[in-house]
């Protein structure tokens, strides 16, 4: 993300033990947009972030290809996703027990964190359908 590329680029600083923490701790996330080129800018329309400690829930949902690595997979715009994620998404709602298998045990990476965000994707999508897809891992 911007902030942990920004975080990372300080470690010369004499806080930089916190930061190299920081940047190795809490850098470990996914963040997705949505942007429109307009005028030759990028203009963001919606972001989010989540960890990384949800992709192998993402996975059994079948939606981490989309989320995560949508420009190795061929989705390029909002519309590009929509079907997947509510697929993904009734699969979520249909099963939580089974998806709460894969909670990460320090907390960070929750099935009730983790619906939501697919949640906003979703209506993002639905709301933007020709806006570009863009990530940082």
């Amino acid at each position: 993300s911007l902030a942990c590329s920004w975080l990372r680029s300080r470690t010369s600083s004499p806080i930089s033990p916190l930061i190299q923490h920081l940047t190795s701790e809490e850098c470990m996330s996914l963040d997705i947009g949505l942007s429109y080129h307009i005028d030759g800018n990028s203009v963001d329309v919606f972001d989010r972030n989540i960890t990384h400690n949800l992709g192998e829930m993402a996975e059994e949902a079948g939606i981490y290809k989309a989320l995560w690595r949508p420009d190795e997979n061929g989705f390029e715009k909002g519309s590009d996703l929509i079907p997947v994620l509510e697929a993904g998404m009734k699969d979520l709602k249909e099963r939580p027990e089974y998806f709460m298998k894969f909670d990460a045990p320090n907390g960070w990476g929750m099935y009730i964190h983790f619906v939501p965000f697919v949640e906003a994707v979703l209506e993002a999508c639905k709301k933007y359908p020709n806006a570009l897809i863009w990530v940082s891992r």
